[in-house]
C-alpha cells in the first residue's frame, strides 16, 4: 500500500496544529484514509525559527520547487492572501496535486479559474476552512443539499467583529475600547481592517453564495459595510426595540413578477430580535443558517476560527481528498450551471432604523413623515425625545428597497429641521 505524500504551504497559526495533528493523529488517519499519510515538506518564508514537531529537514523555503515534486499528491495552503498563493496553487495542478486551502480571499476572487484548472488537471480543489472555521458548512451545502434548493443564507462568519459587538451590547463600550480588548486577547489582528470593514466576511458570503445558489459570485459582487461606524447609541435604540446588533452576512435568492430568479449578497451590522438564535452567539463564535425548500431551516454553529478549529477543517478535506486519490476520482467541483444574475444593493428589500437629530418644534415629524412618504417607504413605528431645543428622532420603517430608502435619506439631509442622520441600520431576523 502506497504512502500518499502531503506538501504544507505556511507554517503559522494553522499550518502548525495541521502538522501537529497530521504527527499525532497518522494511525487514525491512515485508518480512516485507508493508506498511510505522510508530511512531505513544509514551505515557510523564514526557516531558521524553531518548529517543535517538525523535522528540520522537512522545512524550505522554496515552495514553488515544493509543489512540483513529482511525488505530491495533496498540497495543503494555509499561507492565504493572492500571491504567491495562486501561483503555487496552480502550479500544484500542473504537477497532478489536488488541493486543500483555507485561503477565503482567493476563492473569492478568482474561485472559477481555480476549479477550471483542477478539473482541467482531474484533481480536487477543497476548502471547508476557507468559511466559519471548524463549522461544517460547505461539505453540507455542496453535497448534503446538492438535491435541495436554498433560498437563503443568514450568518454570523466572522468572530472579531462578533465579539467586539458582543462587548459593546454586555458591557456598554464603545467601539474602541471593544476593538482595544479584541485586540489584547488575540481575536483581533494587528491591523484588523479586513475584519472590522467587512473584508473576511464578504469574502466568505461570496464563497457561500456561489455554492448555494449555483452562480458565479465574487467579492466584487457582495455588498459590504463594516462596524467601525456602530456606535453606543446604536446598541442601546438595538436594546430599546429588544434586539441587538450583529454583523450579518445575508445571501438571497429572490424572484420577480415573470418568475425570474436572481440573487443578492450583502455583509452590513444589523439589528436583530433577541428571539432570534443569532441573537446569542456570542463571543468570538459564528452562527450560520440555510433555508432551503424541503430541508427547511438549518443552523450551524460553532468556533469560527482559531489554529485548532480551523485545522480540523483542513485536516476533514485532507482525508477526503486522500480518499479520493486512492480511489483514482474527485469529488464535487464548482457548480455555476444557474448562472443567476447577481442584483445590487438598491434592489435589496429589508427594514430600515433611522436615527435623526432634529428641531424639536411642531411640524417636523409631519416633515420627515412626508420625505419617507414621497419614496415609497412606509413608516411602522417613530420614537422621539427631546433635550434643549433639539430631539433625536428614531424611525423604524416597513420593509422597502435600498434604493428607495437612500433617496429618502438624501432628502432628509437638505430639510432645514433635521440637523443631521445620526445612523441608519438594516433590520432583520423578523
Amino acid at each position: 500500500m502506497r504512502t500518499l505524500k502531503v506538501a504544507l504551504l505556511g507554517c503559522g497559526v494553522v499550518g502548525t496544529e495541521v502538522a501537529r495533528i497530521m504527527t499525532t493523529h497518522a494511525a487514525d488517519l491512515a485508518a480512516r484514509i485507508g493508506a498511510p499519510v505522510e508530511l512531505a515538506g513544509v514551505a515557510v518564508r523564514r526557516a531558521n525559527r524553531p518548529r517543535p514537531g517538525i523535522p528540520d529537514h522537512l522545512v524550505t523555503t522554496d515552495a514553488a520547487e515544493l509543489v512540483k515534486r513529482g511525488d505530491i499528491d495533496v498540497v495543503v495552503e494555509v499561507i492565504g492572501g493572492i500571491e504567491p498563493a495562486r501561483s503555487l496553487i496552480l502550479s500544484a495542478f500542473d504537477h497532478g496535486a489536488s488541493v486543500v486551502s483555507a485561503n477565503k480571499a482567493l476563492l473569492a476572487e478568482d474561485g472559477a479559474a481555480l476549479h477550471g484548472a483542477a478539473a482541467k488537471a482531474g484533481v480536487d480543489l477543497y476548502y471547508e476552512a476557507a468559511v466559519a472555521g471548524a463549522i461544517p458548512l460547505i461539505r453540507p451545502l455542496r453535497e448534503s443539499l446538492a438535491g435541495d434548493k436554498v433560498n437563503r443564507v443568514l450568518g454570523i462568519v466572522n468572530g472579531t467583529t462578533n465579539f467586539i459587538l458582543d462587548k459593546m451590547d454586555s458591557t456598554g463600550a464603545g467601539y474602541s475600547e471593544a476593538l482595544e480588548e479584541a485586540t489584547a486577547l488575540g481575536y483581533a489582528e494587528a491591523d484588523p481592517t479586513a475584519d472590522v470593514e467587512g473584508f473576511d466576511a464578504a469574502a466568505k458570503a461570496a464563497i457561500l453564495a456561489g455554492i448555494a445558489f449555483h452562480t458565479r459570485v465574487t467579492a466584487e459582487d457582495v455588498f459590504r459595510e463594516g462596524i467601525t461606524e456602530v456606535t453606543a447609541a446604536d446598541i442601546a435604540s438595538a436594546k430599546a426595540m429588544n434586539s441587538v446588533v450583529k454583523l450579518l452576512a445575508i445571501c438571497e435568492r429572490s424572484a420577480s413578477a415573470d418568475g425570474t430568479e436572481s440573487v443578492t449578497a450583502r455583509v452590513h451590522p444589523a439589528m436583530i430580535p433577541l428571539t432570534h438564535p443569532l441573537a446569542n452567539v456570542r463571543g468570538a463564535y459564528n452562527a450560520v443558517f440555510v433555508e432551503a425548500d424541503a430541508a427547511g431551516q438549518l443552523m450551524f454553529y460553532g468556533p469560527g476560527a482559531g489554529g485548532a478549529p480551523t485545522a480540523s477543517a483542513v485536516l476533514g478535506d485532507l482525508v477526503a481528498v486522500c480518499r479520493n486519490k486512492l480511489g483514482d476520482a474527485t469529488g464535487p467541483g464548482e457548480s455555476a450551471y444557474a448562472q443567476l444574475t447577481v442584483n445590487p444593493m438598491d434592489d435589496v428589500v429589508t427594514r430600515y432604523h433611522v436615527s435623526l437629530d432634529v428641531a424639536d418644534k411642531a411640524g417636523v415629524l409631519a416633515q420627515v413623515a412626508t420625505v419617507f412618504a414621497e419614496h415609497g417607504v412606509s413608516i411602522d413605528t417613530v420614537r422621539q425625545q427631546g433635550r434643549e431645543g433639539d430631539a433625536s428622532l428614531v424611525v423604524v420603517t416597513h420593509r422597502a428597497t435600498d434604493a428607495a430608502l437612500s433617496a429618502t435619506v438624501s432628502e432628509l439631509r437638505t430639510l432645514d429641521n433635521v440637523r443631521g442622520v445620526a445612523s441608519i441600520m438594516r433590520v432583520e431576523g423578523e
